[in-house]
């Protein structure tokens, strides 16, 4: 009996020592993914997917017009899989004013998040537009200006947003939209672009949310959604009903530097505290086994977590060179190898090669 207690003790220990262990760092290799023409000059990188035949759309904010203040500064852009510019999509839309991120669905349609103009735009693979959601303010209204952030945010309005984020589908088709800033709720679409509901408030209890900031589904219609102000991802299914909370509590480095302003203090909370999620990025199903890759802005790496929210590894930190980080806003990851980071702050877009 003793001999039995002994064996049951030794692998609790070791089990308790395994879920202890500090997740591996994962080696890999980086390169610029882009070669734009001469006169092109991107700005910061705010958005990036890639579509079933390996090419790169990129949504950025360069091509600004208008005052220092309030400028329109959103662009996208279609790139092959070489990085070799092929075409820009909707230049000089209504909609555009301040890229946030890009999504392509699964039948090949680009989808826009459009933060400025508070509106979605879908386009067809060929590049015309074939659905509007929200609406963007009036230039003509004497009352327009830049939107209030009172806390808590005025009551939400179905079919309209205020400073959306990003976008993802179930595999009925429906789309779900973080809208994200100021309204703090999922919302969620038919496929005939009917308007179907919303959940969510703006506060840190479980099913509220401070910033949605990025979205994702995987194939089992489990909607993920980067709660980046509270420090973590909150899991739900296709109704809102709130399935599990993940949060990465990888310790940062005591040397890790932060790619702009003051580094956050010992438990800090926050968008800019260790793994609070910027970018969500779950792999294909038609890819192998399903992970999810998370970014944050300090200390500027990138985890490997599988659906269950364990934390398999992480890579990187912030910086300015190849295979460091200055704000990773989105990530396309359509291996689990390989994934597209698009940077804010370095103007870029990265693709790294992740080891075995």
């Amino acid at each position: 009996m003793k001999a039995v207690l002994a064996a049951v003790a030794l692998l609790l220990t070791a089990g308790l020592a395994r879920a202890e262990a500090p997740p591996p760092r994962i080696a890999f290799d980086a390169v610029d993914a882009l070669s734009p023409p001469a006169d092109m000059h991107l700005g910061e990188v705010a958005g990036v997917a890639v579509n079933k035949a390996g090419h790169i759309f990129v949504f950025q904010r360069g091509n600004t017009t208008g005052p220092a203040y309030g400028a329109a500064a959103a662009q996208l852009l279609e790139f092959d899989g070489a990085g070799k510019f092929v075409r820009e999509i909707g230049r000089n839309l209504y909609a555009w004013s301040y890229a946030h991120a890009v999504r392509v669905d699964p039948a090949g349609n680009i989808w826009a998040a459009d933060k400025g103009s508070d509106m979605v735009i879908r386009f067809n693979p060929a590049g015309r537009v074939t659905a509007v959601f929200g609406r963007k303010p009036e230039a003509a209204d004497e009352g327009a200006h830049p939107l209030e952030h009172p806390k808590p945010p005025l009551p939400a309005v179905d079919g309209l947003f205020r400073q959306v984020t990003d976008m993802t589908w179930d595999s009925q088709g429906n789309t779900y939209i973080s809208d994200g800033y100021i309204n703090s709720r999922v919302a969620k679409i038919a496929p005939d672009g009917r308007w179907l509901g919303s959940w969510g408030s703006y506060g840190s209890e479980p099913g509220q949310f401070n910033t949605l900031h990025s979205i994702a589904a995987d194939a089992h219609d489990h909607i993920y959604v980067a709660d980046r102000g509270n420090r973590r991802i909150q899991v739900f299914d296709t109704d809102g009903k709130l399935l599990k909370i993940v949060t990465i509590d990888v310790p940062a480095p005591a040397d890790a530097a932060p790619a702009i302003g003051a580094k956050p203090g010992p438990g800090a909370t926050g968008s800019m505290a260790p793994g609070a999620p910027w970018a969500l990025c779950i792999t294909p199903p038609e890819a192998g086994p399903q992970v999810l890759f998370v970014a944050d802005a300090f200390p500027g790496r990138v985890y490997k977590l599988d659906l269950d929210g364990h934390v398999l590894g992480w890579l990187g930190r912030s910086g300015k060179q190849l295979g460091e980080f200055g704000w990773i806003h989105e990530i396309a990851c359509p291996r689990a190898d390989t994934l597209y980071v698009a940077e804010l702050l370095n103007w870029r877009l990265q693709k790294l090669t992740l080891h075995p």
